[in-house]
């Protein structure tokens, strides 16, 4: 493939990345994913992942057993627009937490 080749197409990025990214050291999916961004679009690394194992096992040897997916990081909490936009003096995680959705059997107070 062509070093242009686009592998992540949500971030943009390309073979020539990903391949710099395992020459400083990155040997894993989330190894490339904190330098490159690679798998942190909308889709998640759902488009992605297949192919980014497949130069992993090309450029470490590494067999595609070995080679896992990213990890996945749900958020804790749905939080509301309203909330990240501040409005509020406060805005500290905690208050924005606090702001979010009420969790399963709390009441809204809006």
């Amino acid at each position: 493939m062509d070093k242009s080749t686009i592998v992540c197409r949500c971030e943009e990025i390309n073979i020539d990345e990903i391949e710099s990214a395992i020459k400083m050291g990155a040997h894993t999916f989330d190894d490339i994913k904190r330098i490159t961004r690679c798998g942190m679009g909308p889709c998640q690394a759902k488009v992605c992942t297949n192919l980014m194992q497949r130069i992993i096992n090309e450029l470490t040897n590494k067999p595609l057993s070995d080679i896992g997916p990213s990890k996945m990081r749900m958020p804790l909490r749905i939080t509301r627009i309203g909330a990240l936009a501040g409005g509020k003096e406060s805005s500290s995680v905690i208050s924005v937490f606090n702001e979010s959705a009420p969790k399963e059997g709390e009441a809204n107070n809006d």
